[in-house]
């Protein structure tokens, strides 16, 4: 009866984070291939890019030490860094938006091998970072309701997705940047 009535409790807030998230992909995807930003703010807040690389490897950094925290059983510890990097993504998702809001899309100047690798590096980035917008929300979700067996369960899966979309940002940053 327990468990039927904690799936039952769940229901809404999770679709709730499913509709939030939907609703954030759609946006970003309108920002980035509909939205055409302005020549007259080409000029403007031109270390964005650079600001997005360093908040993803901070994100990065906290993850990981969240990690190491969770697997020493430092809970506290482990909640301080997850909400760190959790900060951190927001913050880059801020700067992500005001980015392309004022630039519009990069495109990568490189031919052959490089842009194949680049171009494969991009496509997984953005697949899994919509996925794991509605993970991390749940993740959380769970974790800060104190249903812990269901964050367990579900962190398995949010952490190294949550973690390949931080490194790969900084690695879609170095290699545009090396092309410029």
């Amino acid at each position: 009866m327990q468990a039927a009535q904690t799936t039952t409790s769940n229901r809404a807030p999770i679709a709730l984070i499913l509709a939030i998230s939907a609703g954030a992909s759609a946006f970003l995807f309108w920002l980035i291939y509909v939205h055409h930003a302005s020549a007259a703010n080409a000029d403007r807040l031109m270390f964005l890019p650079a600001l997005n690389a360093v908040l993803n490897g901070l994100c990065t950094i906290a993850l990981l030490a969240g990690f190491s925290f969770i697997r020493q059983r430092k809970i506290a510890a482990h909640r301080a860094a997850m909400i760190t990097a959790f900060a951190f993504s927001v913050l880059f998702l801020v700067s992500y938006i005001a980015n392309h809001a004022l630039h519009g899309d990069m495109i990568f100047p490189g031919h052959g091998t490089p842009r194949t690798v680049y171009l494969s590096i991009l496509i997984s980035h953005i697949l899994l970072s919509v996925v794991a917008l509605p993970m991390v929300l749940i993740t959380f979700f769970f974790s800060l309701t104190g249903r812990f067996p269901q964050h367990r369960k579900i962190a398995r899966f949010t952490f190294p997705i949550w973690l390949y979309v931080s490194v790969t940002g900084v690695v879609v940053y170095a290699m545009l940047a090396a092309w410029r």
